[in-house]
């Protein structure tokens, strides 16, 4: 027998285990920020969170049950969208990034790091909101200033205007 055109590790486990498996480390990759497993669990783990955050990043009820059910605890499902996917908006994919660590003493595994890309410490969402009340107050300042500079270019224009007549005329400023 062979394997050909089947997607995914068994990781000798059943599909039930399989399941509590992925749930458990995406579990603990959100409520953690950081997990070490082993390459393969790492390899299948990314695509599973990063499907969560595109998910809590919707953010609305459907997907939010949706995310519930696919981790262990309501803590986690809570932390990840209202902590983790707003921080997570100026990107697309890729939020996850897996770093091969060291070998396993016993078995010799090869261990990975799984890490968000982006670092959740800071709070982009205030920087967010904090561009968007600068925005605002440029905006409100905006258009004194292009009065003013409309004027001051219309004042130029007045004046090369009344060169050039001059000059055609005969009579130029000296």
């Amino acid at each position: 027998m062979h394997r050909h055109g089947y997607k995914g590790r068994k990781f000798g486990r059943e599909k039930d285990q399989r399941r509590a498996l992925m749930k458990g480390l995406a579990d603990s990759l959100i409520l953690h920020g950081e997990i070490e497993t082993t390459l393969d669990k790492a390899k299948e783990t990314r695509p599973y969170v990063e499907r969560l955050i595109t998910k809590a990043k919707k953010g609305d009820l459907h997907n939010r049950r949706a995310i519930i059910s696919a981790l262990q605890t309501k803590e986690a499902a809570q932390k990840l969208v209202n902590d983790i996917a707003p921080k997570l908006t100026s990107r697309n994919s890729g939020y996850l990034r897996i770093e091969r660590t060291t070998l396993r003493r016993g078995d010799n595994a090869q261990l990975a790091t799984v890490s968000f890309v982006d670092d959740l410490s800071a709070a982009p969402v205030a920087k967010s909101a904090a561009k968007t009340a600068e925005k605002s107050t440029e905006k409100a300042s905006k258009p004194a200033a292009k009065v003013d500079s409309k004027k001051k270019v219309q004042t130029k224009k007045a004046k090369s205007r009344s060169d050039a007549k001059a000059s055609t005329t005969g009579k130029a400023k000296k």
